[in-house]
């Protein structure tokens, strides 16, 4: 995935172009005002991230990474109602 830095007015003059590469080749593109980054365009389906990705912004030691580990613990063990009941009848 090819990563380019492009100024406000080539972005305001080629929009469209510049949105269909990073819709289909997946290319980032950094949109800089006097050399100045201002936005970063990056395609959708790269804009979802997994709660895992959270490491580095807090301290490792973190009670928040304990409060997850256990949910997801809990989460495990857990049986939906639909099926529940569906065992029940």
């Amino acid at each position: 995935m090819g990563r380019q830095t492009i100024n406000v007015a080539e972005a305001k003059k080629y929009l469209s172009e510049i949105l269909a590469r990073v819709a289909y080749r997946k290319e980032q593109i950094i949109i800089t005002k006097r050399g100045k980054p201002l936005a970063k365009l990056v395609p959708v389906e790269e804009e979802t991230q997994h709660l895992a990705q959270a490491r580095g912004w807090l301290d490792e030691k973190d009670e928040f990474f304990g409060i997850i580990d256990r949910i997801v613990q809990g989460r495990q063990k857990h049986m939906p109602r639909v099926l529940r009941e569906q065992i029940g009848k």
